[in-house]
């Protein structure tokens, strides 16, 4: 009995990520950068800490937002380590506490992401949350600062507070919905592999918890557990520190 507790121990102090193919948040701690420490080591990999020409991700109670913006293209940025299957889905709730009235401010979910030194790959899924700046987009991240290539994109809708995003990628197939509906569909097969992810933009003021995520869920194809409902906009207050 001794030995079966203590197994269930460990594997419960496991990182989440690496546990089941699926992680889920609602951001609980104040992290600058993001980490959710799991059995000694961090849950995420950040675009500053690690990758060094990208921003990081920060949390407080019930909010992740972007802590920083070192150049243009420098979007906080961060990812789920673990291994994961190619075919994922990520799925986050919108907060936004001040609306943006200037382009360009957006929520991101990333798909078959890789962070290291200098280096991005993968594929990011943005959402203005600009009214008067409406899109959505698909773009493929080469690895270099500012390197990216444009999947998919439309100017039809924005994410406003509690509205949910989220982005599956099977094969080469990236489809985006918003509050369980279709809103984007891009192919681009470059990269197979990489983790879950998220990530925020600023290019005017800077405000970060002025707008991010208040949840945050991923899974792969290899996960057999309860998936999430299919979303719905959700209507609760986010409580902030």
């Amino acid at each position: 009995m001794k030995i079966f507790r203590f197994l269930a121990i460990l594997f419960a102090a496991l990182p989440a990520a690496a546990q089941n193919h699926y992680y889920t948040t609602t951001f609980p701690a104040t992290e600058n950068p993001i980490c959710q420490n799991a059995g000694g080591g961090c849950v995420w990999t950040n675009g500053g800490k690690t990758g060094i020409d990208w921003g990081d991700v920060q949390t407080k109670l019930n909010l992740a937002f972007g802590a920083s913006e070192p150049s243009q293209y420098g979007d906080p940025s961060a990812a789920l380590t673990g291994t994961w299957t190619g075919d994922q889905t990520a799925q986050a709730t919108v907060f936004v506490g001040s609306t943006p009235t200037n382009c360009c401010h957006e929520v991101e979910l990333r798909l078959r992401m890789t962070i290291s030194s200098h280096l991005a790959t993968g594929y990011e899924i943005i959402c203005s949350v600009v009214p008067s700046s409406p899109y959505f987009q698909i773009v493929r991240w080469n690895g270099a600062l500012g390197d990216f290539t444009y999947v998919n994109t439309t100017g039809n809708g924005y994410c406003a507070k509690g509205d949910v995003l989220k982005a599956t990628i099977s094969g080469s197939t990236i489809t985006v919905f918003k509050n369980g509906a279709q809103v984007l569909q891009g192919t681009d097969g470059t990269f197979s592999t990489g983790s879950p992810g998220l990530g925020f933009y600023d290019n005017t003021d800077g405000n970060w918890s002025d707008f991010g995520f208040s949840n945050y869920t991923a899974w792969d194809s290899s996960y057999t557990g309860q998936q999430p409902a299919a979303p719905t906009k959700l209507t609760g207050t986010v409580v902030q520190k």
